[in-house]
């Protein structure tokens, strides 16, 4: 999960804003902060594709599509996780990383808030685990112990052409679990391409990740304005990408803003440029789209490829030009 850390006052000094006062519009600041728009080379890439017409399936704590940067762009699915919201922690890291895919922003002209790297796609929120702060994460029903399998299972027999999954550790914990790997394959059968974060431990334990580790599935790294690989990435050789991760804005569960590092961000947005791909290439495969993201990338490792940047950083216009080509 990502690590959300201060409120959107504080965020604007963080990245260079002047803090708004009472009066502003938060959603100019939060805008003003969005420093990967312009790494990913959103702008070009928006030329080209917007992701109209793909559904991308955010399996995470749930999203808020009250959210004025995500009205009328939210479907909700079920929560599987048996908690329901007695403990009132519910939906900011969902609300969070949807924002990154497919916010659309508010007021004139959508300038202001969060807009997302495919603010034409819809999101569908599926619930399958609990804020990390959740006093009833410790205390997990039975019923929610695979809810993760059931999440995929769940998007892609709706349709969705991306399962965006920045979360970590699964019903298997660090190991995995044979029902999640099954249910990613079956997912994969269905035309969806899977995306997921690498892990925020790199500089301590550095332990293999679910559901990034599973087979087929993008997992993404998290890199710095200079696109230096974060302290926390995890470093593996499953990983695929990295992308921003550090000082990332992101819309919050209670209408107002956060800002926050983790790979959960990264994920997201590698989300949002599958989403681009699929859009304009509604026929290609699972495969291609990751071939295209991991061919469109930035910063490439001098031997082709390397456990913390994998193939490099990931960038939409690129990506998007390489699944032309494919």
């Amino acid at each position: 999960m990502s690590r959300l850390i201060v409120s959107v006052l504080l965020a604007a000094l963080m990245v260079g804003i002047a803090a708004p006062s009472a009066s502003d519009d938060m959603g100019e600041a939060a805008r003003a902060g969005q420093w990967q728009l312009d790494t990913l080379r959103l702008p070009e890439a928006w030329r080209a594709s917007k992701g109209a017409g793909v559904l991308v399936a955010v399996l995470d704590t749930g999203v808020n599509g009250r959210h004025p940067d995500l009205e009328g762009a939210v479907t909700q699915g079920p929560d599987l996780t048996g908690a329901g919201r007695s403990s009132g922690l519910w939906g900011r890291h969902g609300t969070a990383m949807a924002s990154l895919i497919a916010g659309r922003g508010h007021g004139e002209e959508h300038e202001d808030g969060i807009v997302g790297v495919a603010p034409a796609a819809e999101v569908l929120s599926i619930r399958v685990t609990l804020e990390n702060g959740d006093p009833l994460r410790r205390k997990r029903s039975s019923r929610g112990r695979h809810a993760l399998a059931k999440g995929i299972r769940y998007a892609a027999d709706r349709g969705a052409d991306v399962i965006s999954m920045s979360l970590g550790g699964g019903s298997g914990v660090w190991e995995g679990s044979a029902d999640e790997e099954e249910a990613v394959r079956y997912a994969i059968g269905k035309g969806a391409v899977l995306v997921a974060s690498s892990g925020n431990d790199g500089e301590t334990a550095n332990r293999k990740n679910f559901p990034a580790a599973y087979p087929g599935v993008i997992a993404v790294g998290a890199v710095d304005r200079r696109l230096k690989v974060a302290r926390f990435s995890n470093r593996q050789d499953y990983l695929s990408v990295v992308a921003p991760g550090t000082e990332i804005v992101t819309a919050d569960g209670r209408d107002s803003y956060v800002v926050g590092d983790g790979t959960s961000a990264a994920a997201a947005m590698v989300a949002g440029i599958a989403a681009l791909i699929k859009s304009a290439h509604p026929d290609i495969s699972p495969y291609h789209v990751r071939t295209a993201i991991e061919l469109g990338v930035l910063k490439r490792p001098t031997a082709g490829y390397s456990r913390a940047y994998g193939h490099g950083v990931a960038n939409a216009l690129l990506a998007l030009r390489a699944a032309d080509r494919l």
